[in-house]
């Protein structure tokens, strides 16, 4: 999202933070697909890195950022600070990413 200040710093360079209003999350739970799992297996027979959940696991990261900024919004926020991301296992072959950071009214410093 272009309109809302994104760092996993406490503080933004150059801006003020003037309120806080909350923790902004956004998690996706994303599972593999059997055409991934015969793939992976097939690498992992031979070693390296298996694209196909590297993928995966970026596109998941990306769309939780994308939600944790749209709760940024809702939130009133124009920031998000102190960005981090988590992940779980949910079950076999399903994992969760969650994105996390505070939601902030930050200002140009004058």
């Amino acid at each position: 999202m272009d309109d809302i200040l994104a760092v996993t710093t406490e503080s933004i360079p150059g801006y003020r933070i003037v309120e806080v209003k909350g923790i902004a999350r956004g998690g996706v739970v994303r599972a593999t697909h059997l055409g991934r799992d015969i793939m992976a297996l097939l690498r992992n027979i031979r070693g390296g890195e298996i694209n196909e959940y590297t993928r995966m696991m970026a596109e998941a990261r990306e769309e939780a950022l994308k939600r944790m900024f749209l709760h940024a919004k809702e939130l009133g926020a124009n920031a998000v600070v102190n960005i981090r991301f988590a992940t779980s296992n949910v079950r076999s072959n399903v994992a969760e990413v969650y994105a996390y950071g505070t939601a902030v009214v930050a200002v140009p410093e004058q």
